[in-house]
């Protein structure tokens, strides 16, 4: 079995380039902290309106917008902290999400969510409020769920 994370320096050094042009070329507001796959889309045509808060994950295939341009619309975009942008989803112009949210997996955001809270869909909506996250917009549980998951794995000689 290959092990593939001694590619996961390459990688963040690659993401670390990603964030380097978004921020300093395209003068997009992204944290130093934010994790964000190299796939992840964040809008080039009102680059300024991409605002996202620390110790933030955005997923693969995530778009991230701050213009419509059928309707002339150029909005700020906002993000907050501790939250997590789920693969495929879209987060549209002029949205705000709060503080400790998670966007479920190929949810398509239209209107502002509030702090703490889970939303999937299409259109996304408040499927869970009132949650508290950590880092990255992980439950409080999670690095106990992982570390379970870890010494299985071991336990089994890597063949979880």
């Amino acid at each position: 079995m290959v092990n593939l994370n001694k590619f996961l320096k390459v990688r963040r050094l690659l993401v670390r380039g990603k964030w380097l042009v978004l921020t300093r070329f395209w003068g997009m507001d992204i944290d130093p902290t934010v994790e964000f796959s190299l796939s992840a889309r964040f809008d080039k045509t009102f680059p300024k309106g991409i605002h996202i808060g620390p110790k933030t994950y955005v997923a693969f295939d995530a778009a991230i917008l701050a213009h419509d341009r059928t309707r002339g619309y150029y909005k700020h975009t906002r993000i907050g902290r501790n939250c997590f942008i789920g693969a495929r989803s879209i987060i549209m112009p002029g949205i705000t999400i709060g503080d400790e949210c998670i966007v479920g997996s190929g949810a398509v955001v239209t209107k502002d969510v509030p702090s703490r809270s889970i939303v999937a869909g299409n259109p996304a909506t408040v499927i869970k409020s009132g949650i508290p996250l950590k880092e990255y917009g992980s439950y409080e549980s999670a690095d106990e769920t992982r570390r379970l998951f870890w010494e299985q794995d071991a336990a089994n000689g890597g063949a979880a």
